[in-house]
């Protein structure tokens, strides 16, 4: 089943499938009901592939998410006109409280991404089908509930644990300590990684589905997050080492069509414009060009810190940043000047070419986590763990990568001071990865995130801004079983 083609269906939560003939035969989806799902194999395919739709939905990968991890970040600003959605404002500036629609909008969003999983990982295991492809969607759906709880608890810390359906008596929940929500997203991680094929394994249909490296990366930067530092080297080193991974020759292409799901890519939240049916995402859309020719949105305008900080002719710039008056990366038109912005640019990393379905049905895939990003965390590991020489090698092949063939810039690191390559690896990390989601992660688990938002004029508060607070809609529904994090 390639979950890049795909239309919707409605049961117990949207599931999505292929159109083949072969499925037009069978029962009609209409059809289906609590009571005659989780049946066959076809169901568990469907089951898991309600998980992954939902990766695409508004609550998850859209506006606040968006808004939470570049925007509250010293890489990006609110962007868009000046009076418009203030909550993001908020988020900006650090005035937010729990009344924020923010935080309650990713809340809800990814819980009803682990419920979905939670729903799947429940029913498959009876279903009389094959074995291995039942081995192989359990562990999709552990890698997948593991990704949801993992923004979660780096989010809000201390969170409820929900590993199955609830039933009505259980609504009430309390907050577990944020160890015990890693525990399971360890377990979880873990038994993906046993349970899922290379991604040379999977068809070339198949692509866009969790792998074995995947969940080797995303475990690495969990024990990452934890300063565990010796297992994080252990998974990474396993995912160099399997040769399914490498940097794309042309660092703007990534973000392109061309690169969706090639070499560089471990994994990334999947999308396609069609004519009929929505199965895009408005994470392009409201991230656009505001105006002719684009009509996005035009929020998550990149910094002047970040722009500051790329290196004298470093092409990654020009490949993350769009400017007004700048030819449109397809070559179609001319971004015009949109006198409502103020100091207008966008994220050219989020930009898609005119497609079918409106913007609304944005094609561009979300990378969530791709090879650079290995090889920076493998070089940051490494040089903790007393090996500076190994970790210049995967910095500087990130650099070489970026320079191609242009002499005289983004020279090759040479310093084996682990402090003075703890910094280059840093920054490194942010210019690579600019605009795609990490930098506010970093600078949480790193520690920085007081000094550097505090540097470019934002009001974070020690010992509160860490965590987000957690939404007061669900603090009230608890009936005070859920307590607010300090300060808010």
């Amino acid at each position: 089943m390639n979950i890049n083609k795909i239309t919707i269906i409605v049961l117990l939560a949207i599931a999505f499938t292929s159109c083949s003939e072969d499925f037009l035969e069978k029962t009609s989806p209409g059809n289906l009901a609590a009571d005659n799902f989780f049946k066959t194999e076809e169901h568990a395919v469907w089951g898991t592939n309600a998980v992954y739709e939902h990766l695409r939905a508004w609550e998850v990968h859209v506006f606040s998410f968006i808004g939470m991890t570049d925007i509250i970040s010293d890489d990006a600003d609110k962007g868009s006109t000046v009076n418009d959605a203030s909550f993001l404002k908020e988020i900006d500036d650090f005035t937010f409280d729990a009344s924020n629609i923010a935080p309650a909008t990713v809340w809800s969003g990814y819980y009803r991404g682990i419920y979905r999983a939670n729903v799947a990982l429940e029913n498959i295991p009876s279903i009389d089908m094959d074995e291995n492809l039942k081995a192989r969607l359990l562990g999709e759906c552990k890698f997948l509930r593991a990704y949801f709880y993992f923004n979660l608890v780096r989010w809000f810390g201390d969170l409820p644990l929900i590993t199955a359906p609830l039933e009505a008596s259980e609504f009430e929940q309390q907050r577990v300590p944020a160890s015990d929500i890693y525990a399971l997203i360890k377990q979880d991680l873990t038994d993906a990684i046993n349970q899922l094929p290379l991604k040379s394994k999977y068809p070339s249909q198949e692509l866009g589905r969790a792998t074995k490296g995947a969940a080797q990366g995303l475990l690495a930067k969990v024990h990452l997050t934890l300063q565990e530092i010796g297992e994080a080297e252990t998974l990474l080193l396993a995912v160099i080492q399997s040769e399914e991974y490498a940097l794309m020759p042309d660092y703007q292409k990534i973000f392109t069509a061309e690169g969706e799901n090639a070499e560089e890519s471990l994994f990334e939240v999947q999308t396609a414009a069609f004519d009929q049916g929505i199965v895009g995402s408005q994470y392009n859309e409201v991230q656009g060009v505001r105006g002719t020719p684009n009509l996005g949105w035009g929020f998550n305008r990149p910094s002047d810190d970040l722009i500051a900080a790329y290196e004298l002719g470093d092409p990654r710039r020009e490949a993350t940043v769009l400017y007004p008056g700048e030819v449109l990366p397809d070559g179609s038109d001319i971004v015009q000047d949109n006198p409502n912005i103020v100091n207008e640019r966008y994220n050219q990393k989020a930009w898609v070419p005119e497609h079918a379905g409106g913007n609304r049905n944005g094609p561009g895939n979300i990378r969530l986590l791709r090879y650079a990003d290995v090889l920076l965390m493998a070089a940051e590991v490494l040089n903790e763990n007393g090996k500076p020489d190994q970790a210049l090698i995967h910095l500087n092949a990130i650099r070489e990568r970026a320079r191609g063939n242009r002499n005289g810039i983004l020279p090759p690191v040479s310093t084996t001071n682990q402090t003075e390559l703890r910094e280059r690896i840093w920054k490194e990390r942010r210019i690579e990865l600019a605009m795609e989601q990490h930098r506010w992660f970093d600078l949480i688990r790193t520690g920085r995130a007081a000094n550097l938002m505090q540097g470019v004029g934002k009001a974070f508060v020690s010992g509160k801004h860490e965590l987000f607070p957690i939404p007061q809609t669900e603090i009230d529904l608890s009936a005070g079983n859920i307590k607010q994090n300090p300060g808010y």
